[in-house]
């Protein structure tokens, strides 16, 4: 693994989270699935190292850090066998709009507890007749009466959700109607597990993780004027505007760490995928020599290497374009990492997969429940034809089809 572009502390991260990574594994992981549970002590013993809050600020318990060294957690973890998909959710999404866009005592309230893991925050955006359209969002918030200090209501669906069954409370990406032109515009509210009106269903998935998956249904939630994020007195210098004016600035905030997160899961599955594989190539022995020395069996492994390494290297672009404040920049980098890290943990997947032969489809080897799982990389948090759109229209300047 090529480790030139890291500092030493990043490839002394790397090798400690690799550590705690081994101690659990894939085994562990089954486990967890099997018995209906979640991954309660691994999340534990990384929140006590401070590796889940590593990209939060300091001055709320976090490390300081930021996209590069919680991606680098990720990859780790998911090379191991044992990826924490909430870290993409928690501390990665909500923890950063938090921390970037949040008043003194939504920061106060929510980033200790993110930081150290005894908190959890879901997120929703989803709904089931937008899809990948978020303009077409139907989930709105209203005014109980006038004034700063009025209640919100919420009122909407959100589909897809991971995690709400342990979450303290869920990011919910709505609308509300903007005063001055009266169109409706992005904002976010954190909704308390126990809100009245609050509903959740569990989805039924073929996909096994510890993560479920959840339809939400919000009728008429009240929240207290506080709820939204960023629209209290206390105004970051990114959304000088307050919470409902800083909407569409915050939910982009938030879903380049998401894609890069997810680049991390992706090339983590494909880097354990491809372990295994090369492995059981090594010393597989069907005739005279070990399968691996075949070119038909290696030149595939070398191939989806190569592909996971470079997903990475437009992940580490991506990291260090966002925490450098290169919003822009970090976008279209991000969805690269996103689309690239997907196509090629399918890849390593089906090919190990297919160097284990039936092998790779039994319980022992533990790569068939992969199959499905890799799909995620491609299909979430956005569909792979989307960040071609993306490509097309942002960076190649292509008209739009839709």
């Amino acid at each position: 693994m090529s480790t030139v572009l890291e500092t030493e502390e990043h490839q002394a991260l790397r090798a400690a989270v690799a550590a705690l990574g081994k101690r659990y594994g894939r085994d562990y992981m089954t486990s967890v699935v099997r018995d209906g549970a979640h991954p309660s002590e691994l999340w534990a013993e990384a929140a006590k190292l401070g590796y889940l809050g590593v990209n939060l600020p300091e001055e709320y318990g976090g490390g300081g850090s930021g996209m590069a060294e919680l991606s680098i957690v990720l990859e780790e973890l998911g090379a191991a066998g044992s990826p924490l998909l909430m870290m993409v959710v928690s501390p990665a999404i909500c923890g950063t709009v938090i921390a970037r866009f949040g008043t003194d005592a939504q920061k106060r309230q929510w980033l200790p507890g993110l930081a150290d893991g005894s908190l959890t925050m879901a997120f929703g955006i989803t709904e089931p007749d937008a899809g990948s359209n978020s303009h077409r969002i139907t989930t709105t918030a209203r005014r109980d009466g006038s004034g700063a200090d009025a209640d919100w209501l919420l009122t909407g669906r959100k589909v897809f959700v991971s995690g709400v069954d342990i979450a303290d409370a869920t990011l919910v990406v709505g609308r509300t109607e903007d005063a001055r032109t009266g169109k409706l515009k992005a904002c976010l509210f954190i909704v308390p597990r126990d809100a009245p009106g609050f509903g959740r269903s569990q989805i039924d998935m073929e996909l096994q993780a510890p993560e479920k998956q959840f339809e939400l249904v919000l009728d008429d939630v009240r929240l207290p004027a506080d709820a939204l994020v960023g629209g209290g007195t206390s105004r970051s210098s990114e959304a000088e505007s307050g919470g409902e004016d800083a909407g569409l600035l915050q939910l982009f905030a938030g879903l380049n760490p998401e894609r890069i997160m997810t680049a991390a899961f992706g090339i983590g599955m494909g880097r354990y995928a491809l372990a295994r594989a090369v492995e059981y190539a090594k010393t597989r022995q069907v005739w005279k020599e070990p399968i691996g020395s075949h070119q038909a069996i290696a030149h595939p492994l070398a191939q989806a290497h190569i592909e996971l390494e470079l997903a990475r290297l437009m992940m580490q672009k991506a990291a260090r374009l966002y925490d450098d404040g290169d919003d822009i920049g970090a976008g279209e980098a991000a969805n690269m990492a996103k689309y690239a890290a997907g196509e090629a943990c399918v890849k390593a997947v089906d090919q190990a997969v297919h160097t284990l032969g039936g092998n790779g489809l039994t319980r022992e080897y533990g790569l068939a429940s992969l199959i499905t799982a890799a799909r995620v990389a491609r299909i979430a948090p956005v569909s792979r034809e989307m960040i071609l759109n993306y490509v097309s229209h942002q960076s190649l300047g292509l008209p739009k089809s839709y």
